[in-house]
């Protein structure tokens, strides 16, 4: 790997680590502070909300900026500011408003990363996307333990350990070479342009049922694991073990992706997200659910490596901020909303380990329903491995 491409994976290292301390454990925070399921579901879909008028925007400004990283760092700063500021009161209200502030920021960072890294690694002609994000899954293993150790006493510095590390974040970005936003200068273009892509807008669609379901499970999965007996400690390892098995994935994508027709990968990850739904279903004790957590592993990681892959390679120059932000706005924005917020209401109605089987039911039928639309509009194999490689 050749030596400036490892600032990008010391940057996915830290910047993920982040992600390990607040996705999982802010649900238990709210719990902590005496939220009910409802609540809990409202707040946390309120975030969402904000990414589908903030993934549109950053995307824009990224492409139309004299370079991205400019824009990536507005995000990471403003991310571990506002989080400094969650801490001021508990109060309901005001959380609504930290977590709308807060995720104004943090949501867009992912996908104009990825955009960064992925550009970056086409102009050098040689990295490995998979290596590279794998950076990020190790980072969040090892926060996820740690801080799941020091969660147990004291899970309200979780505001100042993620701030200090969107500040390394930060500092890492400063050593990225430029990456320019292609609308700066020359042709500008709209991004209701990539919905005249057929195959992003079908690879979009079953990634976004998928997603609607892993909403649910980052919101409540915490709530779920101590209600069946867990842990903060116990939680941090099986979001530990979660993280390591996408390592596997992450090694041999660009293999995968070469030999396997992508309407076949994401296929197989919906397939392995009913399985994991019903099984968590089925489960009453924390110690069997850690296993479980491995098939975290081929899910979550081949959704988000297949998409930011496709979209790096398939859209216009002009569009890849927004290509990527869209994606982010139907996975992280749209998707999150309809799983917090939904699974909030129906887990109070039904129980939470109803609606992780009701889950399980929902990507049965999406496989169905994408199955019969990718069979519709299939392509030989010779062009989707052209597509992959």
């Amino acid at each position: 790997m050749p030596v400036n491409l490892y600032y990008f994976l010391f940057f996915y290292v830290v910047f993920y680590m982040g992600n390990a301390v607040y996705g999982t454990f802010l649900p238990v925070y709210f719990v902590e502070v005496g939220y009910t399921e409802a609540q809990i579901g409202t707040l946390l879909s309120l975030g969402p909300l904000v990414a589908i008028i903030a993934q549109p925007v950053w995307g824009t400004l990224g492409d139309r900026a004299a370079t991205k990283n400019q824009i990536l760092k507005v995000l990471i700063a403003g991310s571990g500011i506002s989080m400094l500021l969650y801490p001021l009161s508990d109060h309901f209200y005001y959380l609504m408003v930290m977590i709308c502030v807060f995720t104004f920021f943090q949501t867009s960072a992912f996908a104009i990363s990825d955009a960064i890294t992925l550009e970056t690694i086409d102009r050098l002609k040689t990295g490995n996307f998979g290596l590279i994000r794998m950076g990020g899954t190790i980072g969040y293993a090892i926060m996820s333990v740690v801080f799941g150790m020091i969660a147990v006493n004291h899970i309200g510095s979780m505001f100042v350990v993620y701030a200090i590390v969107m500040a390394a974040s930060f500092l890492l970005l400063t050593r990225f070479p430029a990456v320019a936003g292609h609308q700066s200068k020359g042709r500008k273009m709209r991004i209701w342009v990539l919905f005249r892509n057929r195959k992003l807008v079908l690879y979009l669609g079953i990634s976004f049922v998928i997603h609607v379901t892993l909403g649910y499970y980052y919101s409540f999965f915490p709530v779920y694991f101590k209600e069946i007996g867990g842990n903060n400690a116990l939680l941090g390892w099986s979001m530990l073990i979660s993280s390591l098995s996408e390592i596997p994935f992450l090694l041999f994508a660009s293999r995968i992706m070469v030999r396997i027709p992508i309407p076949f990968i994401l296929m197989g990850a919906a397939g392995i997200t009913a399985i994991r739904w019903y099984v968590t279903s089925l489960i009453h004790e924390p110690l069997w659910m850690l296993p479980v957590q491995m098939l975290h592993g081929l899910v979550f990681i081949v959704l988000s490596v297949t998409m930011a892959t496709f979209i790096n390679r398939e859209v216009p120059d002009e569009l890849k901020a927004s290509g990527q932000t869209l994606n982010g706005l139907l996975s992280l924005g749209i998707a999150r909303i309809i799983g917090s917020f939904a699974g909030g209401i129906a887990s109070e109605s039904f129980g939470m380990r109803s609606v992780f089987f009701y889950n399980s039911i929902i990507t049965v039928a999406c496989i169905v329903v994408f199955a019969i639309l990718f069979w519709v509009y299939r392509e030989p194999r010779s062009r989707q491995i052209k597509m992959s490689g």
